[in-house]
């Protein structure tokens, strides 16, 4: 119970400071629309106004990528800037019930990002989506924000070690949503490509999404998302047992 208060009470104070962050609001607002901007123009020219429904939910999941990739990946960097991660560190608390929040919190925040683009695909472009499972569309966007929150916490605990975090993150931005199929199917990817696209998570939870709101059965894919979520989760907390074993032995937690 101690532990849910700590995440809790973290994940609400890294909500309101992101939500305060004049670049993080920007960014929130305006990466999203012009994803969605573009890819509606794109699949309109090339495949009709049929396909538009589809990609606005796949452009409104990006956006909680989007919001996640780079402060995720940057997050310890930005405590050892601030010059709080030694803290953090010696917390009585287990570091990555500090850190979890924090890439939960840039997740919560994309929901506005999905909330934003279907407004703008629907004032816009004049696309209305339909959603058939109700329940399981807003459980497909939990699992979604979990599975990637999750993931974005192996990346933080992965890339504390480089100077450039956040570039890391920036440049796994586009790849993650192109191997994950949330504009291009994954079958049209090469087969190589194929066994990346079923280990991410948001594979899984764009698929429940799509399922969910156009029929299917979105609850083994919902399964899935949740279950690599639990993946990422575990594997970040023995990555980040190994970073700060090595820190404390090397004494290059500030990189200095």
């Amino acid at each position: 119970m101690r532990s849910l208060r700590v995440l809790g009470l973290a994940w609400l104070l890294h909500v309101k400071m992101m939500s305060r962050s004049a670049f993080d609001g920007a960014m929130a607002v305006i990466w999203p629309l012009f994803y969605a901007t573009v890819a509606f123009f794109m699949f309109r020219t090339g495949h009709g106004s049929s396909s538009l429904g589809p990609i606005g939910l796949a452009a409104a999941v990006m956006g909680i990528w989007t919001a996640t990739s780079v402060p995720a990946s940057s997050a310890l960097q930005r405590e050892r800037w601030s010059g709080t991660l030694e803290l953090l560190v010696v917390a009585p608390r287990h570091l990555a019930l500090i850190l979890l929040p924090i890439t939960l919190a840039a997740s919560t925040i994309g929901l506005y990002c999905v909330a934003g683009t279907l407004l703008w695909a629907r004032v816009l472009f004049g696309i209305h989506v339909t959603i058939i499972h109700p329940l399981f569309f807003v459980l497909g966007l939990v699992g979604t924000v979990l599975t990637i929150a999750a993931l974005g916490f192996l990346m933080a605990v992965s890339f504390v070690g480089s100077r450039r975090a956040w570039a890391i993150g920036a440049a796994l931005e586009y790849p993650i949503w192109l191997v994950c199929g949330f504009l291009v199917p994954v079958s049209l990817l090469p087969g190589w490509a194929h066994p990346f696209s079923w280990a991410l998570g948001p594979t899984w939870g764009m698929r429940a999404i799509r399922e969910a709101a156009y029929g299917g059965a979105p609850l083994g894919s919902l399964l899935l998302c949740v279950g690599l979520a639990g993946v990422y989760l575990a594997l970040g907390v023995l990555v980040l047992r190994v970073v700060l074993d090595s820190a404390r032995k090397r004494a290059t937690l500030s990189l200095a």
